[in-house]
């Protein structure tokens, strides 16, 4: 197991090579660049502005500069953002994503997977066709609506949550309800209809019907024997769900003037930052591959089937 881990782990080093390698020459084959929207700029300044950033050498030494620049942990200067470097407004506005989809992925993971076993436990019933039905709702209407939706009902109408705002502001972790419960629900209902069809095939197998037939108990059946199989595919899912649920925030922190990464993001491509942009790449890749690797690694634990010699 341990052999495994140290190779799968290895085998990420290529994976984050091979993303930056192409990031890097994708983004500057684009057209434009990050000083060709300034107005009346003299040539020799923007000579200059070429020079400082090290624009104006081959486009090979360029990516030799930035890679080993990479390695030492700088992800360079922002081109846009002049008085901030890369890595502190990655470091500012990371954190906040973070910990809004940790708290979604955790709420729909949790509910998800309780709602799945109900539906499964009751299937063809009100219970069932009920929980169906609003994960149907939860995969088809945007964010962008249900968002403004709780903000109408909740801030406007019943004044019981704020309507925008941070965890800094003076109404502290209440800001985070809305958000996070926006941004679980297609995750929630994801989630629901996996676990729901993965504890149905599981509840048709040969040994829970020989574990029923030794006459254990059903809560027994259900949490040592259904579960444990019934939410590998939940298990798969939650890894690049992760990663989702990061960089799928752009929307609510839009709507709920989250100081996130996301928005971040979407500034730096409309205005060709390239240092931020890469530096937004690497570090989407870097929970991405982390992630599935976290997940490769707890599924030997779930399932005693799967080998790693």
């Amino acid at each position: 197991m341990s052999r495994y881990i140290i190779r799968r782990f290895l085998s990420l080093i290529p994976t984050i090579f091979i993303i930056i390698t192409l990031s890097f020459f994708l983004i500057r084959f684009a057209p434009g660049g990050p000083f060709s929207s300034e107005k009346n700029v003299p040539e020799q300044v923007l000579q200059n502005l070429m020079r400082k950033y090290h624009m104006d050498e081959p486009m090979w030494r360029q990516y030799l500069r930035y890679m080993g620049d990479v390695l030492r942990g700088d992800l360079g200067p922002s081109f846009r953002y002049r008085d901030n470097t890369v890595n502190e407004l990655i470091g500012q506005s990371l954190p906040n994503s973070m910990l809004l989809g940790t708290i979604a992925l955790l709420l729909a993971s949790l509910v998800g997977i309780g709602v799945g076993i109900i539906s499964a436990l009751k299937q063809n019933h009100w219970q069932d066709y009920t929980v169906m039905s609003i994960a149907v709702v939860g995969i088809s209407v945007p964010l962008f609506v249900i968002g403004p939706v709780l903000q109408l009902v909740f801030a406007m109408k019943l004044h019981w949550l704020p309507l925008s705002g941070w965890i800094n502001s003076r109404d502290g972790f209440r800001t985070l309800i809305m958000p996070a419960l926006t941004l679980s629900f297609p995750y929630f209902a994801y989630i629901a209809r996996l676990s729901r069809a993965s504890l149905l095939e599981i509840l048709r197998s040969d040994y829970v019907r020989t574990a029923r037939a030794k006459g254990l108990a059903e809560p027994t059946v259900i949490w040592k024997h259904v579960l444990k199989g019934g939410l590998l595919p939940v298990v798969s899912y939650l890894g690049p769900a992760f990663s989702g649920i990061i960089t799928g925030s752009i929307v609510i922190e839009s709507v709920f003037a989250i100081p996130g990464v996301g928005r971040i993001f979407v500034q730096s491509a409309l205005n060709r930052d390239y240092t931020l942009i890469m530096g937004e790449v690497i570090v989407y890749s870097m929970i991405l591959v982390l992630m599935n690797f976290v997940v490769d690694i707890v599924y030997g634990f779930l399932d005693p089937r799967i080998s790693y010699n």
